[in-house]
């Protein structure tokens, strides 16, 4: 099965990291291999989806919201599992309680992404963007990277947690039961895919279909996407280092690099140095995730950030 890989988009513009200064570029976008359309793309074409449960509202939404979600409010969408009156008001009401088990189970997890998928073939949007709750969205790199591309041509853009593809039992298109080997990308770093390909997994996927699908591979959601996808559909996913998530050794991500990528993560309680390696004005007592950090080199302008920083 090919493989193909996306390239390194450019830094936003001017931006600062401690002693380093970003290049500037002449071009705001990137060239990737096999795009040969440029479309006008803007944010609110983008629909992100953001998987979370009730008991981490506080703890890391809170974060996301001060951070990143404050960018993209109307884009951004937060599915749970219980209701919250406080967070429905901060997020603008785009909060959806899916109903689903509020445990870590495959169906649990399944469920969640099916109510996802819906709700962007509703939106009418072009993209479709899934992230978990301890995700950083890079909005200036994730625009450049989706414009590369047209959202009626089929992507699927992501990183696979594994250097090799699943296997899994075949129990869709036969009867019985065979072997079938397809690449997925890990929904913990996200993952991005054009409406013309989301409209083609309908089949699969749409009202209810997508947990159908789970359970006959016995797998979990953005396993159960990359199999639709690559699987049934016959879709090649377009690798890319550009997403991240917290099983990544964080600290290996070059300093110089960070700004360019498209998502970022964090260590959890058992790990809590696993984080990028940036400087800035605050410690990691103050920002253990780098979240903060990272959002004001972006966005220096932001009034929590450290004065040096907005100046």
């Amino acid at each position: 099965m090919a493989v193909t890989y996306v390239n390194q988009l450019p830094l936003p513009r001017g931006r600062r990291q401690g002693s380093w200064r970003v290049p500037k570029r002449d071009s705001t976008r990137a060239s990737f291999p096999g795009s040969q359309s440029r479309e006008p793309l803007e944010q609110k074409d983008i629909f992100i989806a953001v998987k979370t449960t009730r008991k981490y509202h506080i703890s890391r939404l809170q974060l996301l919201f001060q951070t990143w979600v404050s960018k993209a409010k109307e884009q951004t969408f937060i599915f749970t599992d219980g209701e919250d009156k406080e967070l429905k008001q901060k997020s603008g009401g785009n909060i959806i309680n899916t109903n689903c088990s509020a445990s870590h189970t495959r169906q649990a997890l399944c469920c969640k992404m099916s109510v996802e998928y819906d709700k962007f073939i509703e939106s009418q949007k072009k993209w479709f963007c899934h992230v978990d709750d301890d995700n950083y969205v890079i909005l200036p790199s994730l625009l450049r990277l989706l414009s590369s591309y047209s959202h009626t041509q089929d992507v699927y853009l992501g990183r696979p947690s594994l250097d090799h593809p699943i296997e899994a039992a075949e129990r869709v298109k036969s009867d019985g039961s065979m072997s079938v080997k397809f690449w997925f990308a890990t929904g913990g770093a996200g993952f991005c895919i054009s409406r013309g390909l989301a409209l083609k997994m309908s089949p699969w996927a749409s009202l209810g279909n997508f947990i159908t699908t789970a359970e006959k591979i016995r797998l979990p959601d953005d396993c159960t996407v990359g199999y639709i996808i690559e699987a049934l559909l016959e879709v090649p996913l377009m690798h890319t280092w550009l997403f991240h998530s917290h099983l990544e050794n964080l600290q290996r991500l070059p300093t110089a690099d960070i700004l360019r990528q498209v998502t970022l993560s964090y260590g959890g309680v058992e790990n809590r140095r696993n984080v990028v390696s940036i400087g800035g004005d605050f410690s990691l007592t103050e920002d253990p995730s780098r979240f903060k950090t990272v959002h004001c080199l972006l966005y220096p302008e932001t009034h929590w950030c450290p004065r040096n920083i907005r100046n």
